[in-house]
């Protein structure tokens, strides 16, 4: 069935799950057991009982009325922490902040905005955003404590903390607070001291239209960015090269879900001897990258581009992946999966598939990826498929994704 296929009712049941009962959402309203009998029931829907229950389970009104649907895999403490996040955008936005709020000193807020990233890099997508909500207000209160003149390092602090916010944001499908948030991070990085945190951004900025299907426009800023920090291999810092290996891998991902061979080669190239180069993995700015994280990656830039045989040759080069962050693990193992597929081998596919379900559930339920491997593996009706199918709720045959699902799964 199709959402607006639903009574409001049942929408209402669906959306407070099992985990909220009526008792409960009766309390979160301060509306009577009763009332919310009645609504769920479709005997009684006024306009104050819609805006009170939409308030509770953290939706518009126009999600509950049907003319709209809820996103993929939204529960409702993704719909709570999406709210507060993009209050806390906007409001930091406009100079609007609580007033029992507190200005942290520079490295407690430092320290702050490294957890939340490590947060993200585990998958922990709802978490990540929940603490981040704060953050912003946080980090807004301390750039105003600061001298004029001797602001540049905080408005790098909240400049990474909008670019969380649109990373988070983007990740869960919550495209137009993606585009604010990366659009406040902009200006706060340009007020910036650190060179590489516009750069930075605009990375940030290429994966949102990466998202949106914008290929090209998020092939042009890619490269853009990556040209803007090249640096001399002979002086760069390890912090100059994870962040320019990250710009250009990111670059070679983009050109591939274009199908550019040549560019993404290029890119490719660029990124392995950054690896080389930088021989281990390292953490700045809130993204990781060296030699494995160049490989890895490699491995779904050649399944998106068709090189099947190149993928699964990488693959095998592989050996441990430990230096990664879980979020990378689990992504990797998804390309695993799809070059597997792709080559038929349908059996090894759905097994890395159903271990990276398992294992990693609050990552899986926001990747469109596992739904695509699904769909290419149909045609093996296994009670092992049946099982990976369930765990991403899609329907072997049934449930289809287009092909800007297909080219920007990420």
């Amino acid at each position: 069935m199709q959402w607006s296929d639903y009574t409001n009712g049942q929408r209402i049941k669906i959306l407070r799950g099992e985990d909220v009962r009526q008792s409960d959402l009766a309390e979160m309203t301060g509306l009577s057991i009763v009332t919310i009998q009645k609504a769920e029931q479709d005997k009684q829907f006024t306009l104050p009982t819609l805006m009170a229950i939409a308030d509770a389970l953290s939706v518009d009104t126009s999600v509950i009325l049907g003319q709209q649907a809820p996103r993929r895999a939204m529960r409702r403490d993704d719909r709570m922490m999406l709210r507060a996040l993009s209050q806390a955008v906007h409001d930091t936005a406009a100079g609007l902040l609580p007033d029992s709020i507190e200005a942290p000193a520079e490295a407690r807020l430092q320290d702050a905005i490294d957890r939340c990233w490590n947060l993200y890099w585990k998958g922990h997508y709802t978490e990540a955003g929940a603490i981040t909500a704060p953050l912003l207000a946080q980090a807004a209160a301390h750039l105003h404590t600061q001298p004029v003149g001797e602001q540049a390092e905080a408005w790098g602090l909240l400049a990474d903390a909008y670019r969380l916010a649109a990373y988070v944001a983007n990740l869960v499908g919550a495209r137009d607070l993606a585009y604010a948030a990366i659009g406040h991070a902009q200006s706060a990085a340009e007020s910036s001291a650190d060179g590489l945190r516009p750069a930075l951004v605009a990375s940030g900025r290429s994966w949102v239209y990466l998202r949106d299907a914008r290929l090209p426009a998020a092939l042009a800023l890619a490269e853009k960015a990556a040209v803007d920090i090249e640096p001399r291999f002979s002086k760069a810092t390890p912090e100059q090269l994870t962040v320019y290996g990250s710009h250009v891998n990111f670059a070679a991902v983009v050109a591939s879900r274009m199908g550019d061979k040549d560019r993404a080669a290029a890119f490719l190239s660029q990124s392995h001897a950054t690896g080389a180069r930088m021989g281990n993995e390292h953490r700045a700015h809130g993204t990781l990258f060296g030699p494995v994280t160049a490989t890895t990656q490699a491995v779904g830039i050649n399944a998106a581009l068709g090189e099947t045989g190149k993928a699964l040759a990488l693959v095998d080069a592989i050996t441990d992946t430990s230096q990664l962050t879980e979020a990378a693990r689990n992504r990797y193992a998804m390309d695993k999966a799809m070059a597997m597929a792709d080559a038929k081998m349908w059996d090894a596919s759905l097994d890395i598939l159903e271990k990276a379900l398992t294992e990693a559930p609050q990552w899986a339920r926001h990747q469109a990826l596992p739904g695509v491997i699904v769909q290419k593996v149909d045609r093996a009706s296994t009670a092992r498929l049946r099982r990976v199918s369930k765990l991403i709720g899609v329907r072997p045959g049934i449930d289809g994704f287009s092909p800007a699902t297909r080219r920007t799964a990420l």
